[in-house]
């Protein structure tokens, strides 16, 4: 009987933790997927870390304060995978177009991208819609 209540107690708690595991990582979960939005500003920094990446964005607002986004994106193996490198994305300084998912319990300045669109063109799409 020990055995078996143990048994029940293991799986019920590695059961907890993969739900808790696939909730943090879900898009769905974190972000408003349906309403994506477009913001523009200047990359200023990148934590190039794992399990995803964070680009800090510099926007200035209507009173000329300037507001940072923390930006989440992929981790660094999907990127070096795609040969793309931090440098790379943080871009020359140049002003960039951003289309994100913004977090879905309201948080602001808080956002997942999809694309980055540089000032001479070229873009990155790193997610789908």
């Amino acid at each position: 009987m020990n055995y078996k209540s143990s048994s029940i107690s293991m799986l019920a708690a590695l059961l907890l933790f993969s739900a808790s595991a696939v909730a943090h990582h879900s898009l769905l979960g974190q972000f408003r997927v349906d309403r994506p939005i477009e913001i523009s500003g200047v990359i200023t920094d990148m934590d190039w870390i794992n399990p995803h990446s964070y680009i800090y964005l510099d926007q200035t607002d209507d009173d000329g304060n300037v507001v940072t986004w923390e930006l989440e994106t992929l981790p660094t193996a999907m990127f070096r995978k795609a040969g793309l490198t931090k440098a790379m994305l943080i871009g020359d300084g140049e002003p960039v177009t951003v289309r994100i998912h913004t977090a879905r319990d309201g948080t602001s300045n808080l956002g997942y991208i999809l694309k980055i669109t540089y000032a001479d063109g070229h873009f990155y799409q790193l997610s789908e819609e």
